[in-house]
Protein backbone atom coordinates (compact mmCIF):
# COMPACT_ATOMS: atom_id res chain seq x y z
CA UNK A 1 0.00 0.00 0.00
CA UNK A 2 2.80 2.37 0.88
CA UNK A 3 4.58 1.62 -2.38
CA UNK A 4 1.38 2.19 -4.40
CA UNK A 5 0.84 5.43 -2.54
CA UNK A 6 4.38 6.52 -3.34
CA UNK A 7 3.92 5.70 -7.03
CA UNK A 8 0.65 7.64 -7.04
CA UNK A 9 2.36 10.67 -5.48
CA UNK A 10 5.25 10.47 -7.95
CA UNK A 11 2.85 10.18 -10.88
CA UNK A 12 0.86 13.19 -9.73
CA UNK A 13 4.07 15.13 -9.24
CA UNK A 14 5.19 14.24 -12.77
CA UNK A 15 1.86 15.31 -14.26
CA UNK A 16 1.98 18.55 -12.31
CA UNK A 17 5.52 19.21 -13.48
CA UNK A 18 4.54 18.63 -17.11
CA UNK A 19 1.50 20.88 -16.75
CA UNK A 20 3.55 23.65 -15.19
CA UNK A 21 6.17 23.28 -17.89
CA UNK A 22 3.52 23.60 -20.58
CA UNK A 23 2.02 26.67 -18.90
CA UNK A 24 5.46 28.24 -18.59
CA UNK A 25 6.09 27.68 -22.29
CA UNK A 26 2.80 29.35 -23.22
CA UNK A 27 3.59 32.21 -20.87
CA UNK A 28 6.28 33.33 -23.33
CA UNK A 29 4.30 35.36 -25.86
CA UNK A 30 6.98 35.21 -28.57
CA UNK A 31 7.10 31.42 -28.34
CA UNK A 32 3.31 31.27 -28.42
CA UNK A 33 3.22 33.53 -31.50
CA UNK A 34 5.75 31.37 -33.32
CA UNK A 35 3.82 28.22 -32.42
CA UNK A 36 0.60 29.74 -33.84
CA UNK A 37 2.42 31.14 -36.85
CA UNK A 38 0.99 34.65 -36.65
CA UNK A 39 1.09 37.85 -34.60
CA UNK A 40 -2.10 39.82 -33.92
CA UNK A 41 -1.61 43.52 -34.62
CA UNK A 42 -4.11 46.23 -33.67
CA UNK A 43 -4.60 49.15 -36.05
CA UNK A 44 -7.27 51.71 -36.96
CA UNK A 45 -7.32 51.42 -40.73
CA UNK A 46 -8.61 54.96 -41.29
CA UNK A 47 -5.66 57.18 -40.37
CA UNK A 48 -3.53 57.97 -43.41
CA UNK A 49 -0.64 57.73 -43.96
CA UNK A 50 -0.16 55.48 -40.92
CA UNK A 51 -2.89 52.92 -41.53
CA UNK A 52 -5.68 53.16 -44.13
CA UNK A 53 -7.40 51.54 -47.10
CA UNK A 54 -6.27 52.30 -50.65
CA UNK A 55 -8.51 52.66 -53.71
CA UNK A 56 -8.76 48.87 -53.93
CA UNK A 57 -9.73 48.64 -50.23
CA UNK A 58 -6.39 47.06 -49.32
CA UNK A 59 -5.09 47.86 -45.85
CA UNK A 60 -1.90 49.89 -46.36
CA UNK A 61 0.21 52.54 -44.67
CA UNK A 62 3.47 53.10 -42.84
CA UNK A 63 2.49 51.00 -39.82
CA UNK A 64 1.08 48.24 -41.99
CA UNK A 65 4.33 47.83 -43.93
CA UNK A 66 6.50 48.00 -40.82
CA UNK A 67 4.16 45.59 -39.03
CA UNK A 68 4.48 43.11 -41.88
CA UNK A 69 8.28 43.53 -41.89
CA UNK A 70 8.43 42.84 -38.15
CA UNK A 71 6.27 39.75 -38.58
CA UNK A 72 8.53 38.53 -41.40
CA UNK A 73 11.57 39.03 -39.16
CA UNK A 74 9.86 36.93 -36.49
CA UNK A 75 9.06 34.29 -39.10
CA UNK A 76 5.29 34.58 -38.77
CA UNK A 77 2.25 36.06 -40.54
CA UNK A 78 0.96 39.53 -39.65
CA UNK A 79 -2.75 39.50 -38.84
CA UNK A 80 -4.18 43.00 -38.53
CA UNK A 81 -7.34 43.65 -36.57
CA UNK A 82 -8.97 47.00 -37.23
CA UNK A 83 -10.63 48.83 -34.38
CA UNK A 84 -11.19 52.38 -33.18
CA UNK A 85 -8.46 54.21 -31.31
CA UNK A 86 -10.01 53.94 -27.87
CA UNK A 87 -10.09 50.12 -28.13
CA UNK A 88 -6.48 49.70 -29.24
CA UNK A 89 -4.61 50.12 -25.96
CA UNK A 90 -7.41 48.42 -24.03
CA UNK A 91 -7.07 45.45 -26.41
CA UNK A 92 -3.29 45.33 -25.91
CA UNK A 93 -3.87 45.50 -22.17
CA UNK A 94 -6.34 42.60 -22.19
CA UNK A 95 -4.19 40.42 -24.44
CA UNK A 96 -6.60 40.59 -27.37
CA UNK A 97 -3.77 42.10 -29.45
CA UNK A 98 -0.10 41.12 -29.23
CA UNK A 99 1.08 44.58 -30.30
CA UNK A 100 -0.34 47.82 -31.69
CA UNK A 101 0.98 49.35 -34.93
CA UNK A 102 -0.88 52.63 -35.07
CA UNK A 103 1.38 55.65 -34.65
CA UNK A 104 1.21 55.51 -30.85
CA UNK A 105 3.18 58.33 -29.29
CA UNK A 106 5.51 57.43 -26.44
CA UNK A 107 4.73 59.17 -23.15
CA UNK A 108 6.02 58.58 -19.64
CA UNK A 109 2.46 58.03 -18.44
CA UNK A 110 1.87 55.31 -21.04
CA UNK A 111 5.28 53.77 -20.31
CA UNK A 112 4.13 53.13 -16.74
CA UNK A 113 1.50 50.75 -18.08
CA UNK A 114 2.94 49.47 -21.36
CA UNK A 115 6.32 48.25 -22.60
CA UNK A 116 7.34 50.27 -25.67
CA UNK A 117 9.64 49.30 -28.48
CA UNK A 118 12.46 51.59 -29.53
CA UNK A 119 11.09 54.56 -31.54
CA UNK A 120 10.67 53.90 -35.24
CA UNK A 121 9.77 57.47 -36.26
CA UNK A 122 9.77 60.91 -34.67
CA UNK A 123 6.89 63.26 -35.31
CA UNK A 124 6.02 66.87 -34.75
CA UNK A 125 2.61 68.02 -33.64
CA UNK A 126 1.08 70.91 -35.54
CA UNK A 127 -1.63 73.34 -34.56
CA UNK A 128 -4.27 73.76 -37.27
CA UNK A 129 -6.96 76.44 -37.56
CA UNK A 130 -9.32 77.68 -40.24
CA UNK A 131 -7.62 79.88 -42.83
CA UNK A 132 -9.41 83.03 -41.68
CA UNK A 133 -8.57 82.52 -37.99
CA UNK A 134 -6.24 85.30 -36.84
CA UNK A 135 -6.70 84.79 -33.10
CA UNK A 136 -4.53 81.68 -32.68
CA UNK A 137 -0.81 81.80 -33.48
CA UNK A 138 0.72 79.44 -30.89
CA UNK A 139 -0.15 76.55 -28.59
CA UNK A 140 -0.39 79.04 -25.73
CA UNK A 141 -3.28 80.74 -27.55
CA UNK A 142 -5.42 77.64 -27.01
CA UNK A 143 -6.31 78.70 -23.47
CA UNK A 144 -10.08 78.99 -23.26
CA UNK A 145 -10.53 77.73 -26.84
CA UNK A 146 -12.18 74.57 -28.22
CA UNK A 147 -10.29 71.85 -30.06
CA UNK A 148 -11.25 68.50 -31.63
CA UNK A 149 -9.36 65.20 -31.26
CA UNK A 150 -9.90 61.57 -30.32
CA UNK A 151 -10.57 61.65 -26.61
CA UNK A 152 -7.63 59.60 -25.27
CA UNK A 153 -4.99 60.69 -27.78
CA UNK A 154 -1.79 62.53 -26.94
CA UNK A 155 -3.09 65.42 -29.05
CA UNK A 156 -6.13 65.80 -26.82
CA UNK A 157 -3.91 65.72 -23.73
CA UNK A 158 -1.63 68.35 -25.26
CA UNK A 159 -4.56 70.63 -26.06
CA UNK A 160 -5.90 70.27 -22.53
CA UNK A 161 -2.46 71.06 -21.10
CA UNK A 162 -2.71 74.44 -22.84
CA UNK A 163 -6.15 75.09 -21.40
CA UNK A 164 -8.36 74.03 -24.30
CA UNK A 165 -11.65 72.15 -24.05
CA UNK A 166 -11.53 69.04 -26.24
CA UNK A 167 -14.42 67.74 -28.33
CA UNK A 168 -14.05 64.00 -28.96
CA UNK A 169 -14.09 62.70 -32.55
CA UNK A 170 -13.36 59.36 -34.22
CA UNK A 171 -11.54 60.32 -37.42
CA UNK A 172 -9.41 63.08 -38.95
CA UNK A 173 -12.10 63.99 -41.51
CA UNK A 174 -14.55 64.68 -38.68
CA UNK A 175 -11.94 66.81 -36.94
CA UNK A 176 -11.28 68.97 -40.00
CA UNK A 177 -15.00 69.41 -40.60
CA UNK A 178 -15.50 70.75 -37.07
CA UNK A 179 -12.70 73.26 -37.65
CA UNK A 180 -14.09 74.33 -41.03
CA UNK A 181 -17.59 74.69 -39.61
CA UNK A 182 -16.29 76.85 -36.78
CA UNK A 183 -17.65 74.48 -34.15
CA UNK A 184 -14.15 74.24 -32.70
CA UNK A 185 -11.31 76.74 -32.91
CA UNK A 186 -8.46 74.41 -33.73
CA UNK A 187 -7.05 70.91 -33.75
CA UNK A 188 -3.66 69.40 -32.98
CA UNK A 189 -2.41 66.51 -35.05
CA UNK A 190 0.72 64.96 -36.51
CA UNK A 191 2.57 67.12 -39.02
CA UNK A 192 2.75 64.29 -41.54
CA UNK A 193 -0.97 63.57 -41.22
CA UNK A 194 -1.90 67.18 -41.89
CA UNK A 195 0.59 67.37 -44.78
CA UNK A 196 -0.98 64.27 -46.27
CA UNK A 197 -4.46 65.73 -45.84
CA UNK A 198 -3.43 68.98 -47.54
CA UNK A 199 -1.83 67.04 -50.39
CA UNK A 200 -5.15 65.29 -51.00
CA UNK A 201 -7.22 68.43 -50.34
CA UNK A 202 -5.09 71.36 -51.60
CA UNK A 203 -8.07 73.73 -51.47
CA UNK A 204 -8.93 72.98 -47.83
CA UNK A 205 -9.39 76.24 -45.96
CA UNK A 206 -7.07 75.38 -43.07
CA UNK A 207 -3.58 76.47 -42.11
CA UNK A 208 -0.78 75.40 -39.77
CA UNK A 209 0.12 78.12 -37.28
CA UNK A 210 2.58 76.34 -34.95
CA UNK A 211 4.56 73.12 -34.54
CA UNK A 212 6.18 71.28 -31.65
CA UNK A 213 9.54 69.58 -31.16
CA UNK A 214 9.98 66.04 -32.47
CA UNK A 215 8.37 63.26 -30.40
CA UNK A 216 9.13 59.52 -30.47
CA UNK A 217 6.57 57.04 -31.79
CA UNK A 218 6.85 53.39 -30.78
CA UNK A 219 4.93 50.12 -30.54
CA UNK A 220 3.22 49.25 -27.21
CA UNK A 221 2.98 45.77 -25.70
CA UNK A 222 1.59 44.54 -22.39
CA UNK A 223 4.00 45.30 -19.58
CA UNK A 224 4.27 41.77 -18.20
CA UNK A 225 7.12 39.20 -18.06
CA UNK A 226 5.49 37.16 -20.86
CA UNK A 227 6.19 39.92 -23.41
CA UNK A 228 9.86 40.52 -22.63
CA UNK A 229 11.23 38.22 -25.34
CA UNK A 230 8.75 39.56 -27.89
CA UNK A 231 9.78 43.13 -27.08
CA UNK A 232 13.44 42.23 -27.53
CA UNK A 233 12.68 40.56 -30.87
CA UNK A 234 10.63 43.55 -32.09
CA UNK A 235 13.53 45.86 -31.19
CA UNK A 236 15.93 43.59 -33.07
CA UNK A 237 13.63 43.70 -36.09
CA UNK A 238 13.41 47.49 -36.00
CA UNK A 239 17.18 47.80 -35.72
CA UNK A 240 17.66 45.47 -38.69
CA UNK A 241 15.13 47.48 -40.71
CA UNK A 242 16.92 50.68 -39.71
CA UNK A 243 20.36 49.32 -40.60
CA UNK A 244 19.38 48.04 -44.06
CA UNK A 245 17.54 51.24 -44.96
CA UNK A 246 14.07 49.70 -45.11
CA UNK A 247 12.71 51.88 -42.32
CA UNK A 248 13.81 55.07 -44.11
CA UNK A 249 12.39 53.86 -47.42
CA UNK A 250 8.99 53.15 -45.87
CA UNK A 251 9.02 56.52 -44.14
CA UNK A 252 9.77 58.42 -47.33
CA UNK A 253 7.14 56.45 -49.22
CA UNK A 254 4.34 57.47 -46.89
CA UNK A 255 5.58 60.84 -45.62
CA UNK A 256 5.95 62.49 -49.03
CA UNK A 257 9.72 62.02 -49.23
CA UNK A 258 10.44 62.82 -45.57
CA UNK A 259 12.70 60.54 -43.56
CA UNK A 260 11.02 60.68 -40.16
CA UNK A 261 13.12 57.89 -38.64
CA UNK A 262 15.58 60.31 -37.06
CA UNK A 263 14.97 62.35 -33.93
CA UNK A 264 14.65 66.12 -34.04
CA UNK A 265 18.33 66.36 -33.08
CA UNK A 266 19.27 64.26 -36.09
CA UNK A 267 20.45 61.34 -33.98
Amino acid sequence: MKRRGLYRVLSLALLLSLALGSAAAKADLLEDIREKGYIVIATEGDWAPWTYHDENDNLVGLDIEIGKAIAAYLGVEARFEETNWDAILAGVDSGRFDIACNGVGYTEARAEKYSFSTPYVYTRDVLVVRSDNDAIHSFEDLKGKKTANTASSTYAALAESYGATVTGVDALADTIQLVLQGRVDATINAQVTINDYLTEHPDAQIKVVAESEGSPVAYPLRKVPETETLLAAVNEALQALRDNGTLSEISMKYFNGLDMTKSSSGQ
